[in-house]
């Protein structure tokens, strides 16, 4: 059995039904068809609200016939189908959306007049149709105007009918039980549209105040914010207050915006950038906005309760992006904006953010997180931003003004300004890769030109608000010239040393970018001038020039036009050659920049990032970071997106360092672990030794390959693995912090250097050894140049003949294990004389680590003196009057190239705990066979008569 509920539900839908056809026969379709297309904005404005109406109205009907099929089939068949069958229970929320579409489309037609816009277009026409009209309404008079019974006709049969559907759906829910299969979709229904009805209540009332508004507002102002969709939640003239220092005339809050009128001007702030400051106090509260901050003041402080809480309210709504339903407030997310949020707005006032537009994240009023910065001049920011200013990584495009390039910025930033590393990329094709304080490059930097730039130059120094200042090497391509040296204020400035292409070394004091007063030049012959100079480096004035025969010229020298240089003074031909070292192997710069002060702005990053307990945040912006160069995307978006590391990873990271670190602090695991770190580009001890590498390759390689420069290089070697210690024992006392646990005491110096040299200087050498080895080679080449020579012409000697030529003794001699004939035996015993030693030797070129080229030099001692006892058939301890000769031999069919400069590299980074031990005892005895085979008697080479034997 059906319910009578149930069947007064079908009557009330018949009805509704029948009358939202009159409206639309009646009503709708006249507006729409009977007027011309209007030609104005506001004309066509309202005849698409009248459609989108027509709309909605038409599928209200349409869900309204399907509900009224539902009731009937339920009343035809009520054994057959069940109370949950009717459209109203089981589709509630559907036709609840369909009312709240037909309910917005009509208040937004009722805020802009638009029945009465259109009907006095053919009011003729609605006159006629008056009695029609009252047949749809209830309790109207007679006396209204058309536009007053159109609006009526549209609204009432809606609010009677919503009315309507909830008391019968009570009702039905008291007749049914509380156990019937339906009840709960009843409960559901009548809550729907019991919402509904408060719903339709609350936007009534406000279309109805918001149309009334505009009627108060000049025409300026009405035409700012007249809108379909914007609705007025409270007016300053229903419930006062005042805003400072605006001083608004009056406050209007919309649903989308916050509105301030002085006379005729209007001040809109969108409520989705409005927050309101959560600290009460009397009758004011704080509103702030991206461009002003507000003090809003109420007579009272039930007026302020009110004001905020609508504010609220409203700023939560616009930001859900949907009404409240059923009322404004009794939304089921939480009432409170959140602080933090991601908006667009573009900046009006003026400054530096004029007419500029931000993307991203904002708290309080502040851009604040991610989000993108463009100006209208093409000037784009994507990065990171901390209350309003750029802060943490961001890229930056700034189009040039007279080219179609960008300069692109990929810096740190700090209060907006760059501060810390960066990389930037200039539309003129050169690249900085340096630090920056204030926006300026500050500290260590490179600056180079693209190398395919008609005048290539590459500065790698410091820097000082944005001019090069302190110690720095400048390459210019042009000149083919390379200054190492001290510079103020962008010009060479105190002690340098300018090396050319041609091998030509100049050392003296600069001024404003000009060698002044006495200096020193050494050509590629190893002439040496020492005297005062001209401003373009050509000998003038008084001099002395040492020649490298000994001769000297002193006097006074001086260059004119055409003429070439001449000179006036004294040619002393008597003199001795000189010692060698005393010109050729002549450093400079050695005293002239003190090794621990030339990278400072290297290594005093890394010490501010000890010292700030190595936060992860802060590890790219010290240390830096490695971003490829993309110049082909340069005018695309896509190349603000660069490849590095995730600042959220870096933490992390810096964590599993420093425990890791802890992991391993005994020797074995020391070492192991530092050359992990070293070979790391992630880790910061491999980050700064690749700066390192990159300054060392700066001043010592290509035109800096100059062998007068091998002391300074020497030196500096030695101080980078002094600093990549006290950068390990940094971070280690950090791990130490982190942990809790006391820390390390410091070392004292001898312990350090034991470290340095012991454990250090061994794993990041090979990082410098090619330019490094490279200087010792062109110091050392004479020496080695005469040593080939004596190495080839002890080749040419029989092992037998070698060894009588050495003067080893014969008892010494391995050739009772040679069973060949004579023939045979000279042609094959260059090969087996000594040979397991003369195979170990050779493995000396194999390694760049001091320590293992010493261990390579005992072992063979070890083959010699193992050779020697087989042959003696007891042990034997060879004394260095033995020795030596068997070392040269070993040596000389070793024929290892370049021995000189092995032997002075190893004694300059040996480490000290080996001086005066066997170590320093083996490498004495190599210096000295290879100074013998160095010797003329050496150079004789042996004839058949010599030999006594056939070759």
């Amino acid at each position: 059995m059906c319910s009578p509920e149930e069947a007064a539900l079908l009557r009330l839908e018949e009805v509704f039904s029948a009358t939202l056809a009159r409206i639309n026969s009646l009503v709708l379709q006249p507006l729409l068809v009977a007027a011309p297309e209007p030609s104005d904005p506001r004309g066509r404005e309202c005849l698409q609200l009248l459609q989108r109406l027509h709309r909605s109205s038409q599928q209200l009907w349409e869900v309204t016939e399907e509900s009224l099929r539902s009731l009937r089939e339920r009343l035809r068949r009520p054994d057959a189908i069940g109370l949950e069958s009717l459209l109203l229970l089981r589709g509630a929320n559907h036709v609840l959306q369909v009312h709240v579409e037909y309910i917005e489309s009509y208040t937004s037609c009722v805020v802009v007049q638009a029945f009465q816009k259109v009907a006095k277009r053919r009011s003729e026409y609605w006159r006629g149709q008056r009695k029609a009209l009252r047949q749809l309404l209830w309790g109207v008079g007679s006396e209204g105007s058309v536009g007053t019974a159109l609006v009526q006709a549209l609204r009432q049969p809606l609010t009677h009918h919503v009315q309507q559907y909830v008391l019968l759906l009570l009702r039905l829910g008291d007749t049914i039980g509380e156990r019937h299969p339906a009840r709960e979709l009843v409960v559901q229904a009548t809550t729907v549209f019991g919402n509904l009805q408060s719903f339709v209540k609350q936007a009534l009332d406000q279309a109805v105040a918001t149309q009334a508004i505009w009627h108060t507002l000049s025409s300026r102002p009405r035409d700012a914010l007249c809108t379909p969709a914007r609705r007025l939640l409270q007016d300053s003239r229903d419930m006062p207050v005042t805003i400072t220092p605006l001083r608004a005339e009056r406050v209007l809050l919309f649903d989308d915006v916050l509105a301030l009128l002085q006379g005729h001007n209007v001040h809109t702030f969108d409520l989705k950038l409005v927050w309101l400051d959560s600290e009460q106090d009397g009758c004011t509260f704080h509103l702030l906005t991206p461009e002003e901050e507000f003090l809003v003041c109420s007579k009272d402080p039930q007026g302020r309760a009110v004001w905020q809480w609508k504010l609220t309210q409203a700023v939560c709504q616009a930001l859900r992006g949907r009404k409240d339903f059923p009322m404004l407030g009794a939304d089921l997310e939480p009432s409170a904006p959140p602080l933090c949020r991601s908006m667009a707005y573009t900046f009006l006032e003026e400054g530096r953010l004029c007419q500029a537009t931000y993307e991203g994240e904002w708290c309080r009023g502040r851009p604040h997180g991610k989000g993108t910065l463009k100006w209208p001049d093409g000037r784009n920011h994507v990065g990171s931003f901390c209350q309003g200013l750029e802060h943490g990584f961001g890229i930056r495009l700034v189009p040039r003004a007279s080219e179609d390039k960008f300069d692109c910025y990929k810096c740190h930033w700090q209060e907006g300004s760059m501060c810390g590393y960066g990389i930037c990329e200039y539309g003129t094709d050169e690249v900085y890769k340096g630090y920056f304080q204030e926006g300026l490059r500050h500290g260590f930097g490179v600056l180079e030109s693209s190398p395919q730039a008609p005048q290539y130059c590459k500065y790698t120094g410091h820097w000082e608000r944005g001019q090069k200042s302190g110690y720095g090497i400048e390459d210019d391509g042009d000149r083919g010239e390379r200054y190492i040296g001290m510079w103020q204020a962008d010009q060479r400035h105190g002690p340098g040393v300018m090396v050319t292409q041609a091998g030509v070394c100049y050392q003296g004091t600069f001024q404003a970018d000009k060698m002044v007063g006495p200096g020193i030049l050494l050509s590629d012959d190893d002439s040496l001038y020492e005297g005062t100079f001209s401003r373009d480096l050509t000998l003038l004035g008084k001099g002395k020039v040492t020649f490298p025969n000994g001769f000297t010229l002193e006097g006074s020298f001086g260059s004119g036009t055409g003429r070439g240089l001449h000179t006036q003074g004294v040619l002393d031909t008597a003199a001795l050659p000189p010692d060698p070292s005393s010109t050729c192997k002549r450093q400079l710069g050695l005293g002239a920049f003190p090794v621990e002060s030339r990278w400072q702005g290297v290594y005093g990053p890394f010490r501010d990032f000890v010292r700030a307990g190595c936060p992860g945040e802060l590890q790219e912006a010290l240390l830096g970071f490695h971003v490829q160069s993309s110049r082909e995307l340069r005018k695309s978006q896509e190349y603000l997106c660069c490849e590095r590391t995730q600042p959220s990873d870096t933490e992390g990271r810096m964590d599993n360092i420093l425990e890791e670190l802890l992991q391993h602090r005994d020797p074995e695991a020391l070492q192991q672990y530092l050359g992990k770190a070293l070979s790391s580009s992630l880790h910061p001890l491999g980050k700064l030794l690749r700066t390192l590498m990159l300054t060392f390759q700066a001043t010592y390689a290509g035109i800096g390959a100059n062998k007068h420069l091998q002391g300074l290089a020497q030196e500096e070697v030695k101080q980078h693995a002094q600093e990549l210690w006290a950068a390990y024992r940094g971070l280690l006392q950090v791990a130490l912090q982190r942990k809790g646990q006391a820390p390390e005491e410091e070392e004292d110096t001898e312990t350090r250097d034991l470290q340095v040299h012991g454990v250090l200087l061994p794993l990041m050498l090979p990082s410098f050894y090619s330019e490094l080895f490279t200087l010792y080679l062109l110091l050392h080449e004479r020496e080695d140049s005469l040593y080939s020579q004596g190495i080839t012409s002890l080749s040419l000697f029989p092992d037998t003949k070698l060894l009588e030529f050495l003067d080893v003794q014969k008892h010494l001699w391995p050739l009772k294990d040679l069973t060949l004939t004579t023939n045979q035996r000279h042609s094959l015993v260059r090969d087996k004389c000594f040979l397991s030693a003369t195979e170990c030797l050779q493995k000396m070129i194999t390694t760049v680590d001091p320590r293992e080229k010493l261990e390579v030099l005992e072992r063979t001692y070890g083959e010699i003196e193992a050779t020697v006892s087989r042959v003696l058939g007891q042990e034997h301890k060879l004394p260095m009057d033995d020795l030596l000769p068997l070392l040269i031999y070993v040596v000389s069919r070793a024929r290892i190239q370049h021995l000189g400069a092995e032997i002075h590299l190893i004694r300059d980074m040996m480490d000290p705990l080996h001086t005066g031990g066997l170590y320093d005892f083996l490498l004495t005895a190599l210096e000295s066979c290879y100074e013998h085979i160095q010797k003329e008697d050496m150079h004789r080479l042996p004839s058949r008569r010599d030999s006594g034997e056939p070759w």
